[in-house]
């Protein structure tokens, strides 16, 4: 998600026959027309694989709802914001895999923004259709909060930059077939002056993935590191030395993306449900009302941010969007109770399959618990967010 641009200007006209035309259209795809096995697998507690992720995203965008927020002259469906939201509440419900950002929503409208005709023609519709995964180059070793510390080098040599460096903490980096990176160009050793915005192809000589194991045991981040690759000047994004201005752009995105309304809803029903089941203290049902609430107010904040500048209430909602997903994992795991307590130390074909017999919610709300206990230090730290808040009320 993003703020709308100038085509978004009827993005607040009341057009509730058509909502309600679209929901129908939406869950009469979801029904017939997207992959259902894809759906099954997930309900099943089926981690999907990279070639899974990109049938998804080509059967959407063969349905012309590939990329809810692009703009139509790029191939997106030309909706409203309140069209929008009412797909992405929809997906949710319809039970369809999350959508892997990196390319559709983090690098895509850095493309359309800041990237030349050509470079739009290149990568956009490998990216709207499902035929190319990216990855995130930002964090590295000596550089995650304090980003702009970063020392990825690109130094120029005739049309071509020689790139070396490390990243690390990147989403899925071994799916990937590119990489947008954060790369030093400038003189300056720290800070965002001289750092320029790059496109890498993952398979170029001298890239190297390294898988890092995660504390669920899955391989979802990875290392790369870059030993003397040589890359096409044409793959820089916009002009040399102003990545870090486009980075900007592009983290205020992510932070809006991580609002997942929907799905926290979702979560909350079902730990409702199940904490009915269970004769929850009192305490319980405060906690989860407390969530329910937060829930509330991050969806005003979404709201805030679409309909008028997301570069404001970014960092609000990057807190309490993920604050309240630990809150809600916080809960899932108290209600699993003891069952939860065998971790696996490899998943293999998934602890699903390994436990047999735990009720159905201990799995994913296992995964669901470790994984969000990263939250609030990607795509920014809690403690970064608050300053970026201090900073912006001076």
């Amino acid at each position: 998600m993003q703020a709308p641009d100038a085509g978004d200007a009827d993005c607040v006209a009341d057009r509730t026959g058509d909502l309600e035309a679209l929901r129908g259209a939406i869950r009469a795809f979801f029904a017939d027309g997207y992959p259902q096995d894809l759906m099954a697998r997930l309900r099943a507690g089926e981690t999907l694989g990279r070639e899974d992720n990109l049938r998804s995203q080509a059967a959407l965008a063969a349905r012309g709802w590939g990329a809810p927020h692009w703009p139509a002259a790029h191939g997106g469906p030309g909706w409203t914001i309140a069209e929008r939201r009412l797909f992405e509440d929809e997906y949710v419900r319809a039970g369809a895999p999350t959508v892997v950002p990196m390319g559709l929503i983090y690098v895509a409208p850095i493309i359309i923004a800041f990237g030349t005709p050509e470079q739009q023609r290149r990568w956009l519709p490998d990216i709207l259709h499902g035929r190319s995964f990216w990855a995130q180059g930002y964090s590295e070793p000596q550089a995650g909060s304090d980003l702009a510390a970063l020392a990825t080098r690109a130094r120029r040599d005739g049309d071509d930059y020689i790139v070396n460096g490390h990243k690390t903490w990147t989403s899925l980096g071994f799916w990937a077939d590119w990489i947008f990176c954060l790369v030093r160009t400038g003189d300056a050793a720290r800070g965002g002056a001289g750092i320029s915005f790059l496109c890498i192809e993952i398979a170029s000589p001298g890239v190297t993935v390294r898988p890092i194991t995660a504390i669920d045991g899955r391989h979802h981040l990875a290392e790369v590191i870059f030993d003397n690759v040589r890359v096409p000047a044409a793959n820089l994004i916009g002009e040399e030395g102003q990545g870090w201005t486009y980075s900007k752009q592009l983290l205020s995105n992510e932070r809006i993306w991580y609002a997942h309304i929907e799905e926290k809803r979702a979560a909350l029903r079902r730990v409702r449900d199940l904490a009915a089941q269970q004769a929850a203290t009192r305490d319980f049902r405060r906690r989860l009302a407390e969530a329910e609430i937060a829930v509330d107010c991050l969806d005003g904040f979404v709201e805030r941010a679409l309909l008028d500048d997301g570069a404001n209430v970014a960092s609000l909602i990057k807190i309490l969007a993920t604050e309240t997903a630990q809150a809600i994992t916080e809960l899932e795991l108290e209600l699993a109770g003891n069952l939860a307590a065998p971790l696996l130390p490899d998943r293999g074909a998934g602890w699903a399959a390994a436990l047999p017999d735990l009720p159905g919610f201990i799995v994913p709300a296992v995964e669901d618990y470790l994984m969000t206990r990263a939250q609030t230090i990607y795509g920014g730290t809690t403690e970064i967010q608050k300053t970026i808040i201090y900073r912006a009320a001076m």
